[in-house]
């Protein structure tokens, strides 16, 4: 059993199915978010209902802000919501506690390590389908739930084991963040492109997958990250042709989109070390003009 103080950051799909499976661990889940779902957390805990997991509902209070100490910080909100978000987590009262984000993209460690110059940021990622469907509810589809971690995140690398999840410990940050990356961003790009799932991708824009690709894959290098398109596409002939992305999913429904954290971290990246990237560009543009 966890004895770790852990605070979520966000409790949407990915920060309500970790917090879950911690609090139903043992750890002290502290969910930090808005005054109506803190409220329903701290009165009804969180409730998981998953292809894997089963029906899981586990004790978790809820809060607006961090107003002690823990463990750990879980930092899981939609990339557009981060900067507003870590209002809710004071440098002062965080101190010197391990800070783990699961976000999409890369520029976010950065702003972590300025705003808690006292805290260790260690790099973490996620593959899991998850979605809030209510305040404190979530549900999680399939049997994917894998866990990267950088060296240094410690006894949470263990409490996320001991809890269910897939977790694998590595040591080169680079890699981890784009190795996500390089597969969700020309996925993301594309369903959203075609507002279709990724079997339908590969079928009809299947030229443009292997551009992105290999156009990602080559950034990734440039970042240091040991990036192999042949195995990234290897791999997404594996996939499910029914997988969707969360940025088709947001874009279809009208909500506010990671198009910038995650085809904008691409060509950011790009620029900084001069990768031509002009599939990646014309797919970005394209769903900008379009948002």
């Amino acid at each position: 059993m966890s004895t770790l103080r852990v605070a979520v950051l966000g409790p949407g799909g990915v920060g309500g199915l970790v917090g879950a499976l911690l609090a139903r661990q043992g750890a002290a889940v502290t969910c930090l978010a808005g005054h109506g779902t803190a409220a329903h957390i701290e009165a009804h805990g969180l409730r998981l209902v998953s292809d894997r997991y089963g029906e899981v509902t586990a004790p978790a209070h809820g809060a607006e802000r961090l107003a002690a100490p823990v463990d750990a910080l879980l930092v899981t909100p939609k990339a557009t919501r981060l900067e507003e978000s870590l209002e809710r987590v004071p440098a002062d009262v965080l101190g010197d506690a391990l800070v783990v984000p699961l976000l999409n993209g890369i520029d976010h460690m950065a702003l972590l390590r300025q705003r808690y110059p006292d805290a260790r940021v260690v790099a973490g990622a996620i593959r899991v389908v998850a979605s809030r469907t209510a305040p404190g509810e979530i549900r999680h589809e399939g049997q994917l739930a894998a866990v990267q971690l950088c060296e240094g995140a410690g006894p949470l690398a263990d409490a996320l084991a001991d809890a269910g999840l897939d977790v694998a410990v590595r040591p080169d940050e680079a890699g981890l963040l784009w190795d996500k990356l390089a597969f969700l961003a020309p996925v993301a790009l594309l369903t959203t492109t075609l507002d279709a799932p990724l079997g339908a991708v590969r079928e009809q824009l299947g030229d443009d997958l292997r551009a992105l690709v290999e156009e990602t894959a080559a950034v990734a290098r440039a970042e240091g990250a040991d990036a192999d398109a042949a195995a990234t596409l290897a791999f997404m002939e594996t996939v499910p042709a029914g997988m969707t992305s969360s940025l088709q999913r947001d874009t279809a429904a009208g909500h506010e989109t990671e198009l910038e954290a995650i085809g904008g971290a691409v060509l950011r990246a790009a620029e900084r070390h001069g990768v031509a990237v002009p599939v990646t560009a014309r797919v970005v543009e394209h769903l900008r003009t379009r948002d």
